[in-house]
């Protein structure tokens, strides 16, 4: 599962484009250029963390709506959160996801993406972009990016691997610790794991 994830952050670079393009097309083109870029970069693949956290930083924080994000792994319980909760909650999930991702972009290691042919009109505004990762000796895996149109251009709320939406795959531990602590509680504990959720190893 490792080189798994690895492969999905290669690929959720690929948002990181001009906001006026097609999805689709920004996704492919954008693609390319990364994927090359993290094959030649060695310091990268041994775990660099400052090459990797300043990867991230250009290439992935800006295409995402991480407050959509945020709300989708809540569900309804995301209607106790007052706006400093969840704008603070948004922080410490966004923060949680960037540690996670910048671990696993070390483990890409030239797996094939196949682009699915794109069924979004002109005028859609909530695309899907499906991709299909080939590897040597594996099934291949479906990928799927979920984008919204927004004023600033496209932005990625979700992803589905093999059918499961990694938000939402969220959304029980979420509900267990606002259960048990409440807002504050989730806070808390998101607070703990971010601590102890090293990014990626030191150069």
């Amino acid at each position: 599962m490792k080189y798994l994830f690895g492969l999905l952050v290669a690929c959720l670079l690929a948002t990181a484009a001009a906001a006026e393009s097609a999805p689709d097309l920004l996704v492919q083109s954008v693609t390319h250029d990364v994927l090359e870029l993290v094959r030649q970069d060695k310091d990268m693949q041994n775990g660099n963390s400052k090459k990797i956290l300043a990867l991230v930083e250009d290439k992935i924080l800006p295409h995402f709506n991480f407050r959509h994000m945020t709300l989708l792994a809540l569900g309804r319980e995301g209607r106790q959160a007052t706006p400093p909760q969840l704008a603070q909650l948004t922080d410490e999930f966004r923060s949680l996801l960037v540690r996670t991702y910048s671990k696993a972009l070390t483990e890409y290691r030239n797996q094939e993406i196949v682009f699915k042919p794109f069924k979004g009109a002109p005028a859609d505004t909530d695309v899907k972009v499906r991709t299909e990762v080939r590897q040597s000796g594996g099934k291949p895996v479906q990928i799927d990016y979920y984008l919204e149109k927004l004023p600033d251009g496209w932005k990625v709320y979700d992803v589905e691997v093999a059918g499961a939406s990694l938000v939402t795959n969220y959304r029980s531990s979420f509900a267990q610790e606002i259960q048990k602590g409440g807002i504050d509680g989730l806070i808390r504990s998101l607070q703990s794991k971010n601590k102890s959720t090293p990014a990626a190893k030191a150069s």
